[in-house]
């Protein structure tokens, strides 16, 4: 079954920065189903969920800091305001990924996280980016977090850092298999120092990733980390261009 669409709104945190619930409205106008949260810049997680709500978004889950340490409880407090169970680790340092011995103490950080989300009644998801999937000593740091992470942690797989780093993106979908529930999407070069492009107008292979997490893929969410056109208008063609390959579900 095709899977709804969502956005990460970090894509557009400069426009929600100006104006938070213009922005959001623009969002569901072009047809988004669901959000990702990624901080609430001049708003509060609150005020975001009644507005979401309004609109008929859901929350597909929330990049977050990890419910460690000072950070618990406030993490804690606006994964419950959000109401999603979804909380995913968006970012760990590329340093923290040299050697296998580090990328097993990064699972051990991410194994206590997710004993303390679990016992909260979340779930934890890990979001990638380049350096993962560069063999650090010979290995590939994730395989170590399929080896090291408790099974029940998921992984949101961002398909154009994949290719960025020189692996197939459909066949590591297929590798993290039903552990991958969530696919983000984005497109461009394929490299780490070039702009961005809308979904379609790059070098990614979309119609064969998505095939191959078909089975799997409870959302695909557009991410843009920066672009070289105008952001709420890649955002509007992504979505148009998912939606009209039959790629994504979406709202209009």
């Amino acid at each position: 079954m095709t899977a709804p669409i969502s956005i990460q709104l970090y894509t557009v945190r400069e426009a929600l920065a100006e104006d938070f619930t213009g922005t959001i409205k623009r969002i569901a106008d072009i047809g988004f189903v669901g959000v990702e949260t990624a901080g609430f810049s001049g708003t509060t997680p609150a005020a975001a969920k009644a507005l979401f709500d309004d609109l008929g978004l859901v929350v597909s889950g929330a990049h977050s800091p990890l419910p460690l340490g000072d950070k618990q409880n406030e993490v804690l407090d606006t994964m419950a305001a959000l109401g999603t169970n979804r909380l995913i680790s968006a970012f760990m340092p590329p340093d923290q990924y040299k050697t296998v011995a580090q990328i097993q103490q990064v699972c051990a950080t991410l194994n206590e996280a997710y004993a303390v989300a679990a016992a909260n009644g979340l779930t934890l998801g890990v979001h990638n980016h380049w350096w993962e999937f560069q063999q650090a000593e010979g290995r590939y740091p994730y395989h170590i977090w399929l080896e090291e992470l408790d099974p029940a942690i998921f992984f949101e797989v961002d398909t154009y850092w994949v290719t960025t780093a020189g692996l197939d993106a459909a066949e590591v979908v297929r590798e993290f298999g039903s552990r991958a529930p969530l696919l983000h999407i984005k497109d461009g070069p394929a490299n780490t120092e070039e702009p961005m492009l809308a979904a379609g107008q790059g070098v990614m292979d979309f119609p064969r990733i998505i095939a191959a997490g078909e089975a799997n893929t409870e959302w695909l969410v557009v991410e843009l980390d920066r672009c070289a056109t105008d952001m709420l208008t890649a955002v509007s063609q992504s979505y148009s261009y998912l939606t009209q390959k039959g790629l994504a579900r979406g709202n209009k």
